[in-house]
C-alpha cells in the first residue's frame, strides 16, 4: 500500500491548513489511518487517527478542539484540517495506514507509510 501525504506549507500562527492523505489501494475503507508528526530534533508523535469508517477517531491532547480528521472512503482520501495552528505545530506530518480495526496511538501499529509533507507555522 502506498500512501501520499500532501498539502503541507508556510502558514502563520492562528492560521489554517488542509493535509490530505491519499492511496491508489482499492480497499481503502478497509484501513485505520493516522497522522504522525516530527518536529526537528524531537521524537516522531501520534496526532489523531481514524478508524474504517470515520466513526472512531482519537486525538492528541494538543490537538483537541484544533484539528480535525475525515475520509472519504469513495476517494480513498483522508482529509487533516488544522485550524489555530501555533509554532508548536510546526513538523513534518506523516500518513499511516494499517488493517487494524481500530486506531494505534504508536508507530508501531502501522504497516504503511507515507511520504512526509512539511509544516511550517510562524510567529
Amino acid at each position: 500500500v502506498q500512501l501520499q501525504a500532501s498539502g503541507g506549507g508556510l502558514v502563520q500562527a492562528g492560521g489554517s491548513l488542509r493535509l490530505s492523505c491519499t492511496t491508489s489501494e482499492r480497499s481503502f475503507s478497509r484501513y485505520t489511518v493516522a497522522w504522525f508528526r516530527q518536529a526537528p530534533g524531537k521524537e516522531q508523535e501520534f496526532v489523531l487517527g481514524i478508524g474504517r469508517s470515520g466513526s472512531t477517531i482519537f486525538y492528541r491532547d494538543s490537538v483537541k478542539g484544533r484539528f480535525t480528521v475525515s475520509r472519504d472512503n469513495t476517494k480513498n482520501m483522508v482529509y487533516l484540517e488544522m485550524s489555530s495552528l501555533k509554532p508548536e505545530d510546526t513538523a513534518v506530518y506523516y500518513c499511516a495506514a494499517d488493517l487494524r480495526v481500530i486506531p494505534s496511538i504508536s508507530q508501531q501499529g502501522y504497516s504503511y507509510w507515507g511520504q512526509g509533507t512539511l509544516v511550517t507555522v510562524s510567529s
